[in-house]
């Protein structure tokens, strides 16, 4: 297999046959530090690989360059990733943001700064139901599904597991109250019953009064829509040593290796998912991520590098770096008709495109973008056996 280089945004620049003037750049904002900091190096590989793959083709617009600059978003703080947001469009000059990775902060960074400035946001991990409705200009996307959709996964996983009650605790922000609020409405009009719905904070050295709480209330799982290398990890840690909950359900926030090396087989017979699927597409970016030295199953990196992806076939479609130009091509690249583009397949979409032709872009996560320009949806399911993680299966 073809293998791409990573380089970094500085050897991109210089080791370029082409002039500054032919460099465009793009921002990746992700989490390096925070509560998903633990997924932000496959997020970064991802995008980065496809950045290498468009450059090592040298068919972008003539021979465009694209130069990757990195901002941290903290997952959590909106006024820092506003500030790293706002460096890397008035000082670096990008022309997109492949991020932000959380939903709050993603928010912020598109009201703040991306819709003031012009600028294009594609986001490979930015869940909220509350983004499908935000005023962007047009200037907005996701490669992963909204939290709509999340919450009836979770509720058909449960039932099907004949498990009918459940105690729910969730990160307090954006993202964990609306999918707490997705996962409560479909699992209850399924003849469900959540007996408790509680928010927890980050950060926290200690969380027996939650866990007191959620245990109070009962239930068969404990639903635990927090993030991994934060409160998530928290509230599982003090479950389990008080003898609270021995199961749980874990959301895409709470899907990495990290609580495999957290847990190990304490969490055996719990369930899980986080978007993903098993294409054509997803196992050629599994062999491209393990070629280049990282995991490509772990959470949000194929949708990231999909996201970056997509800007760049989009400028192509476009005939131009201006994002007023190319958020329009946005959809088009992504859905039919077209020719099916899958990782790997960069320089042979820009060559179609350059020649006028159309592309469906499928990607590592079977991409298909429907209004307001978000992921139609896929997931992986998973469960925990003998202290590790096992794929069950996709939906």
């Amino acid at each position: 297999m073809k293998k791409f280089v990573l380089a970094s945004a500085a050897t991109l620049v210089a080791t370029s046959a082409f002039a500054q003037d032919d460099t465009v750049k793009l921002g990746i904002i992700l989490g390096y530090t925070g509560p998903l900091e633990s997924l932000a190096p496959g997020m970064e590989s991802g995008a980065k690989l496809a950045i290498a793959e468009v450059n090592e083709s040298g068919a972008l617009l003539g021979g465009t360059t694209v130069e990757a600059v990195t901002g941290d978003s903290t997952c959590v703080d909106a006024a820092a990733a506003t500030a790293a947001a706002e460096r890397l469009v008035t000082g670096d000059g990008v022309v997109g943001i492949m991020g932000a990775d959380c939903s709050g902060v993603t928010g912020a960074i598109l009201s703040n700064v991306a819709v003031p400035n012009g600028v294009v946001v594609i986001s490979p991990s930015a869940t909220s139901p509350g983004l499908t409705a935000a005023e962007d200009n047009g200037l907005f996307f996701r490669t992963a599904p909204s939290d709509a959709r999340q919450g009836q996964i979770i509720s058909d996983i449960l039932m099907e597991k004949g498990i009918e009650t459940v105690a729910v605790t969730y990160t307090n922000n954006d993202y964990g109250k609306g999918l707490a609020d997705a996962f409560q409405s479909a699992y209850e009009e399924a003849g469900g019953t959540v007996t408790i719905s509680a928010a927890h904070e980050d950060g926290k050295a200690d969380y027996s009064a939650e866990v007191g709480a959620l245990a109070a209330a009962g239930g068969d799982r404990l639903v635990v829509a927090g993030y991994v290398d934060q409160g998530g990890s928290g509230i599982v840690r003090a479950a389990l040593d008080s003898g609270a909950f021995d199961t749980f359900h874990f959301p895409d926030g709470m899907i990495a290796q990290a609580l495999v090396d957290n847990f190990g087989s304490e969490i055996d017979g719990s369930s899980g998912d986080n978007p993903g699927t098993d294409s054509e597409g997803a196992k050629l970016y599994q062999d491209m991520a393990t070629e280049e030295g990282y995991d490509g199953t772990s959470a949000f990196s194929a949708e990231s590098y999909d996201a970056a992806a997509l800007m760049m076939l989009a400028m192509q479609a476009a005939g131009s770096t201006d994002p007023a130009a190319w958020k329009e091509s946005v959809m088009d690249v992504a859905n039919a008709p077209g020719e099916q583009i899958l990782p790997g397949e960069l320089e042979k979409a820009l060559q179609i495109l350059q020649e006028g032709g159309d592309v469906d872009y499928v990607g590592a996560s079977a991409v298909e973008l429907i209004e307001p320009g978000e992921s139609a949806g896929n997931y992986r399911v998973v469960g925990f056996e003998n202290g590790e993680m096992v794929v069950e299966g996709y939906r």
